[in-house]
């Protein structure tokens, strides 16, 4: 993927109440002043998901992950203002667990790096790798949502999912045709476009 500079990327992030720079580790709750489900979208892109979900849903806090700071400074300019069920943090998936402590409900994974190469499948969000993180950063049952244009990225991470005593509870091929969304990311919207298929899954854990 390439990404396109923001040149005035910092002064976004310096600027913007929603970006979260301090560590609430186990105290997301309080950051929210609330008690309400927190769901996170790991490499959230641009935020266009993530955002309307937050419209969408005020009873959910939301939180959308990024590492990269023009693509982050683009999903911060598109927040509009007074959603207080919104936050980002510019963070690696590979620190999740640094960042939460059992107080996730829901987990999105839309269009990852697919890290087609065999030697770095283990880089993939949906790997045995990142499951075993995302079971400290779960606050009871184990819920996952995963959408993506790559086909073997998907039965990669069928594979993965229920290995690691996760149970597929909805799949579809062509995501697009069998129940058309009401939320996309920016990658669907163009993937869609072009009639290549979207592959779901929503899986849970005990």
């Amino acid at each position: 993927m390439r990404l396109r500079n923001v040149k005035n990327k910092e002064e976004i992030m310096n600027n913007s109440s929603y970006l979260v720079r301090d560590n609430y580790k186990g105290h997301w709750n309080d950051y929210f002043k609330n008690n309400n489900p927190i769901y996170i979208e790991i490499g959230m892109g641009k935020g266009k998901f993530i955002i309307g979900n937050a419209i969408k849903n005020p009873d959910i806090n939301y939180i959308g992950i990024e590492k990269y700071d023009s693509v982050i400074a683009n999903g911060l300019l598109k927040v509009p203002e007074g959603l207080n069920n919104l936050c980002m943090l510019r963070a690696d998936a590979l620190n999740i667990d640094d960042l939460f402590d059992h107080e996730i409900d829901t987990i999105y994974l839309n269009f990852s790096d697919p890290w087609p190469k065999k030697r770095h499948h283990l880089r993939r969000l949906s790997s045995e790798v990142f499951l075993k993180k995302y079971d400290f950063i779960f606050k009871g049952k184990k819920h996952i949502f995963m959408r993506t244009d790559n086909k073997d990225l998907f039965t990669y991470s069928l594979v993965s999912f229920s290995t690691n005593g996760y149970k597929l509870v909805d799949i579809s091929l062509d995501l697009h045709s069998d129940n058309m969304p009401d939320i996309t990311t920016e990658y669907e919207d163009r993937f869609s476009s072009k009639d290549m298929p979207i592959y779901y899954v929503e899986c849970i854990k005990e």
